[in-house]
C-alpha cells in the first residue's frame, strides 16, 4: 500500500503547465510542522516536500494562495524512472482554515 496523508502549508508553487497530451500539471513545495509519537516519545517533525497534481486538481491548486493550509492525500513515486528521489503525487486536497490565536 502506498498512501500518504498530512496537513501542510503551500510555500511555493510553479506555473501551471501541460503535458504533451494536454493534461494540466502543477508542481509545488509543501511544508509540514507537527509532532508524532515514536517509541512512546514525542518527536517534532519539520519538513518540506515536493508535490505534484494533475488534471482538475492542478487547476484547483493553481488558485490557492501561498501560505494556504491544506490537508493532502496521495502517493509517493520517484521523480523519474530509476531515481531514488521521491515526490508526493496528490490525489485529494482539502483547504483548511488557518488557526488564528
Amino acid at each position: 500500500m502506498n498512501q500518504v496523508g498530512l496537513r501542510a502549508s503551500l510555500v511555493e508553487i510553479q506555473p501551471l503547465r501541460y503535458t504533451p497530451a494536454g493534461v494540466p500539471v502543477i508542481e509545488m513545495q509543501l511544508e509540514h510542522a507537527g509532532e508524532v509519537i515514536e517509541a512512546g516519545k514525542a518527536r517534532r517533525i519539520n519538513m518540506t516536500l515536493t508535490a505534484l497534481a494533475m488534471g482538475e486538481l492542478a487547476y484547483q491548486l493553481a488558485a490557492q494562495p501561498l501560505g494556504s493550509e491544506l490537508e493532502v492525500f496521495g502517493f509517493l513515486a520517484p521523480t523519474r524512472k530509476g531515481s531514488s528521489r521521491l515526490r508526493l503525487h496528490l490525489q485529494q486536497v482539502k483547504p483548511q482554515p488557518r488557526n488564528e490565536f
